[in-house]
């Protein structure tokens, strides 16, 4: 498929998906017009990359993740080492990490919308502020 079609496919733009593939995170073959011609399973592999970027890792990280993965499915293949487990298991820490502390933010703003929430809450405020 033209990289056209793939953008409607995943709804990636067609400049991400050039971008993947300078990262070589995404192959296409070249028709005899030069254009790029991806397979039908590139449109899982997008799926993928997408998911893993938003995860929050970056592009060197999901390039060396890819090929422990299966497309169609996500799940792990067979070629994993020690290095990478190391690696990833690092990356689910900063991940759990930043879990933590969206729901820290969330709890602070749930509070700062139960306070201003309360009857009389935008009144004092009108009137504690001589502006």
């Amino acid at each position: 498929m033209r990289i056209g079609e793939l953008a409607r496919r995943t709804g990636v733009s067609e400049r991400s998906l050039r971008y993947y593939e300078q990262q070589g995170l995404l192959a296409a073959d070249r028709t005899p017009g030069g254009q790029r011609d991806y397979p039908a399973a590139a449109v899982d592999r997008v799926i993928r990359i997408q998911e893993l970027f938003a995860a929050g890792l970056h592009s060197k990280k999901i390039a060396q993740l890819l090929p422990c993965m299966r497309d169609a499915d996500g799940g792990p293949s067979e070629i994993a080492d020690a290095k990478l487990v190391t690696e990833l298991t690092a990356e689910r820490d900063r991940i759990d990490r930043m879990i933590g502390d969206l729901i820290t933010s969330r709890e602070v703003l749930d509070d700062v919308i139960a306070t201003a929430s309360q009857p009389g809450a935008i009144l004092n405020r009108q009137t504690a502020d001589p502006t």
